[in-house]
């Protein structure tokens, strides 16, 4: 029986709500921030409140971005788009290739089976710095610089997820598979009947961390695209703040730093259930 005791239950909360403000309250800075004259945020202390500009700096930024040499007025609203297309591309290239390989592995007996699954995962051991030259080597020799296949394809494979969804595969009763065979069911039909149903909150929950990979990608962006039709949100902001004579336009960039902030929230906000059940799943 768990005794009730107010002063700790007080404690604990105050606690937590302690750490929900030391994290939101630089959110909460950068939003005010994008609500005010470039000339506020310039005087000390800097204002707490929202201001007047709120429409005007985010219609600016989304339609129009900065116009300066290194932005070149890229309209944040572009980048956001090309962000999304990479980021669902590589959400989704990761989960069906990782889900077709773990497949493979666990319900087919093919030689070097194992080989093949540690071959795999031992890319893991390997940093992004080591493999991202000659990635960009081949990708360049196929012409696919400053291209959505470019900034996506050379990052669908995913070695975590595969053994995520090989461990979930493991965990599957032999009988469904003996059962799906003696009824005539193929091996499409049983992946697409049995085990997709039963993966859909792995699924989401790789889905979700994928995406928000996909969405926060900086280095290989900057080295793929020289074109401002490509440009992503999150490598836009840096080029945001690279001025050369003046100060950066501080509301328009902190307008631009809340909107690449939100498409990955409302992501987590929409699936969290699928997403919290899927990871206590991937525990088990």
């Amino acid at each position: 029986m768990v005794e009730r005791r107010p002063w700790l239950n007080f404690f604990s909360h105050a606690i937590l709500i302690a750490g929900v403000a030391v994290l939101v309250f630089p959110i909460w800075v950068t939003f005010v921030a994008s609500t005010h004259e470039a000339q506020a945020l310039m005087q000390s202390p800097i204002p707490l409140w929202p201001g007047d500009r709120l429409m005007e700096n985010y219609s600016a930024v989304l339609s129009q971005g900065l116009d300066n040499p290194t932005a070149g007025g890229v309209p944040v609203g572009l980048m956001m788009r090309n962000s999304l297309i990479v980021a669902l591309a590589i959400a989704i290239g990761k989960i069906v290739v990782s889900f077709a390989a773990a497949f493979a592995i666990v319900y087919f007996r093919f030689p070097f089976r194992m080989v093949a699954f540690w071959t795999i995962f031992l890319t893991l051991m390997l940093p992004v710095e080591v493999r991202i030259l000659p990635t960009y080597k081949v990708v360049a020799d196929l012409g696919l610089l400053n291209s959505y296949m470019g900034l996506s394809l050379p990052i669908i494979a995913s070695a975590t997820a595969t053994f995520l969804f090989r461990q979930f595969f493991l965990s599957v009763p032999d009988e469904l598979a003996e059962a799906a065979r003696i009824d005539g069911a193929g091996p499409l039909r049983f992946l697409k009947d049995i085990l997709f149903p039963l993966s859909r909150t792995n699924i989401a929950a790789l889905f979700v961390i994928m995406f928000t990979f996909g969405w926060n990608q900086y280095l290989w962006p900057l080295l793929m695209t020289t074109e401002k039709e490509y440009f992503t949100v999150v490598m836009g902001i840096q080029r945001l703040l690279n001025v050369a004579d003046t100060d950066p336009q501080w509301p328009l960039v902190m307008a631009a730093v809340i909107l690449a902030m939100l498409p990955p929230v409302l992501v987590v906000l929409v699936m969290q259930k699928l997403f919290v059940k899927g990871l206590i799943e991937i525990e088990k």
